[in-house]
C-alpha cells in the first residue's frame, strides 16, 4: 500500500515513517504544504494519508477535501496539535478517516492505522 506523510514539520514527517516503518507501506511521498500534498497526491494516488491540519499554503481541511475529490476512496489519518472537537468534528464531516493528536506514540498511529485499514489489532 503507498502512504504519502503530509506535515510542515520534517521532525514530525521523520516520526510517522519511523512509526509505520514495519506496516506493509511503501512512503511515496513527504509533503510539508498543502499544495505541494495536493500535486504528490494527484501524481501517486496514495491509499493512505497522514495529513496536518496546521500548514502553510493550503491548511489540511481545505487540503483533505481536494484530496477526496480526486480519489474519494483514499484513507486520510490527520494528526495534528488540534484535536479539539470542533476541529475533529470539521475534518470527520469534510471524510476523514480518523484524527490522532499530537504528541502521538508509535503504538497509538500503528493502532489508528490498522483500524482505518480495516486490519487486525496486535
Amino acid at each position: 500500500m503507498k502512504l504519502l506523510i503530509v506535515d510542515d514539520s520534517l521532525l514530525m514527517r521523520k516520526a510517522v515513517e519511523r512509526s509505520l516503518a514495519g506496516k506493509n507501506l511503501t512512503v511515496v511521498g513527504s509533503a510539508a504544504d498543502g499544495e505541494s500534498a495536493l500535486q504528490m497526491f494527484s501524481e501517486s494516488l496514495p491509499d493512505l494519508v497522514t495529513l496536518d491540519i496546521s500548514m502553510p499554503k493550503m491548511d489540511g481541511l481545505t487540503c483533505l477535501g481536494e484530496m477526496l475529490k480526486i480519489n474519494p476512496a483514499a484513507k486520510i489519518l490527520m494528526i495534528s496539535s488540534q484535536t479539539d472537537s470542533v476541529t475533529a468534528s470539521e475534518a470527520m464531516q469534510k471524510g476523514a478517516a480518523g484524527i490522532l493528536g499530537k504528541p502521538f506514540s508509535s503504538a497509538q498511529i500503528q493502532d489508528k492505522v490498522d483500524e482505518i485499514l480495516g486490519l487486525p489489532k496486535n
